[in-house]
């Protein structure tokens, strides 16, 4: 039986959701398809992928098959959304992963995959702020010849994003999908520029060839590329948002996961014939994160590459509001269910958005900015900071945490269905969700142990423990907090992952 947001009573004209009142619940019918699905990909900062992780990968791992990999992982990815989908025809949940792990897992374990969520996600939206305010200073400096440290277009960033994170969810959808398309159309442009112009190879597939993905950077390249997948499993975090969650959710969620997997692999196949396969890694370490804009100069002339640059950094702030909204609303749906402080789980009484989750991000983001600005006495622009701490270890740390949540909720899928007498209906997707897991272990696994690799520290450094352990310390606070709520308050605890259902047995228990 379908539960979570559908089981909540129908909103009257004065537009009420549940019967505490309107500002306890999200307002439905605000995102379709489209709107939904740019929400999602915008996550994905495809233009941030193709300019900034995809050279680095060249670069650093020195793995020429980079398209094969974004292959591989599409289906892996693809495997992981056939039990996430289904079970997000049953849970209609703002809190997405962590109430599908309490579903399946039981409340403890909810409580726990809630808090390493609220840090992952949290610690990606902040670490984009580094790279997003490190890139506009460079424009200021290119374009304007003025000088203008990292920090300051980063907290006016913050600053913007905080206001429309308060704003109706379908406005910041209209946002996102302006910025989402422009810069996927512009990629897009490189990757037939690259074709019809191919370097001295030609139209080689030599990127495609398994023997291509060998060498001890493999594990490493596996890490920085599953990163840039991060936004697609975002879908049922708006699932209370949408007209018909049960079909619009999965159907998102296999769009975007499809059109991530095929277009990063085209592009990073464009780079190899744009530079040619036996070149790309040597012109990677050569022309570093400059890359793209590099190929794209010669072949489209610098007109385009300036505008190129610019929405580089429009994209990341697409990255920044999408993130920031499923933060809000991973804020929302735990202090609803008694997991932050009530004030959380209720919404703005003009918008619907979670306003109070909302304030909680940008507060969290301006602290964290302005403790990296203070630490930060290199000179303008200097990319220590900004770039080499604050974006790659924040990435990491919230790549980390995501990995390891879709892991569990692959657990949590098969036990939720085997529970309910189901497993017989469902095994052909419990087996892709097994094979998902294990396949998402084994990338965690990798991340943990090439840590240092990922944040650029040396092999004996503490930060390739100590980053890591941010997302540890979190799983346990957040299993310690469940462990008390069962003893102390288990009718609290009951509540973890039911979201607005849990209204209707407060409704039935008082009437």
């Amino acid at each position: 039986m379908t539960t979570g947001s559908s089981s909540t009573s129908r909103p009257t004209a004065a537009g009420i959701s549940t019967y505490l009142g309107h500002e306890r619940a999200l307002r439905a019918d605000r995102l379709g398809t489209g709107g939904l699905l740019l929400s999602v990909l915008a996550a994905t900062a495809p233009l941030m992928v193709v300019a900034g992780v995809m050279p680095t990968t060249f670069a650093v791992m020195g793995i020429v098959g980079q398209p094969l990999l974004f292959v591989l992982l599409g289906v892996v990815l693809v495997l992981f959304s056939v039990g996430y989908a289904e079970m997000s025809r049953h849970v209609h949940n703002a809190g997405a992963f962590y109430a599908y792990i309490s579903r399946g897992l039981g409340g403890t374990a909810g409580a726990g995959a809630a808090l390493v969520a609220l840090v992952a996600y949290n610690a990606l939206q902040v670490g984009i702020y580094g790279i997003f305010g490190f890139e506009v200073s460079g424009l200021f400096a290119t374009y304007a010849e003025i000088e203008v440290a990292w920090w300051i277009p980063a907290l006016a960033a913050v600053a913007v994003v905080g206001v429309l994170g308060w704003l109706k969810i379908d406005v910041n959808a209209r946002v996102l999908g302006v910025l989402l398309v422009i810069e996927v159309l512009l990629v897009a442009v490189f990757d037939i520029a690259a074709v019809a112009d191919p370097g001295a190879e030609g139209l080689s597939l030599h990127a495609f060839d398994p023997g291509t993905l060998t060498g001890a950077g493999v594990g490493t390249a596996l890490c920085f590329c599953i990163a840039a997948f991060t936004g697609f499993e975002q879908a049922p975090v708006y699932a209370e948002e949408t007209s018909r969650p049960h079909v619009l959710v999965p159907r998102v969620m296999f769009l975007a996961v499809g059109f991530v997997a095929v277009f990063f692999a085209i592009s990073s196949w464009a780079y190899t014939v744009a530079a040619g396969p036996s070149q790309i890694v040597g012109t990677a370490q050569k022309q570093s994160a400059g890359l793209l804009f590099f190929l794209t100069e010669s072949r489209l002339g610098g007109t385009f590459t300036d505008v190129l640059h610019v929405l580089f950094v429009t994209g990341m702030f697409a990255a920044l509001l999408s993130f920031h909204n499923v933060v809000a609303r991973y804020a929302f749906a735990m202090g609803r269910e008694g997991l932050l402080p009530a004030a959380f789980g209720r919404t703005n009484t003009t918008s619907g958005a979670p306003g109070t989750g909302s304030l909680l991000q940008s507060a969290v983001s301006a602290v964290i900015v302005l403790a990296f600005a203070i630490a930060d006495d290199k000179p303008v622009g200097d990319p220590t900071e900004p770039v080499l701490h604050l974006f790659t270890w924040f990435g990491n740390i919230g790549a980390l945490g995501v990995i390891l949540l879709m892991a569990a909720a692959s657990l949590s899928v098969v036990v939720f269905f085997v529970r309910r007498g189901a497993a017989g209906a469902q095994a052909w997707r419990l087996v892709t969700s097994v094979l998902a897991g294990l396949a998402l272990l084994v990338i965690a696994g990798y991340t943990v142990k090439d840590f240092d690799v990922l944040v650029g520290a040396g092999p004996g450094s503490s930060l390739s423990w100590l980053l890591p352990g941010i997302i540890g310390l979190a799983l346990a606070a957040g299993l310690v907090q469940g462990l008390v709520l069962r003893a102390r308050a288990p009718e609290r605890h009951a509540r973890i992952g039911l979201g607005n259902e849990a209204f209707q047995l407060e409704k039935a228990a008082s009437s």
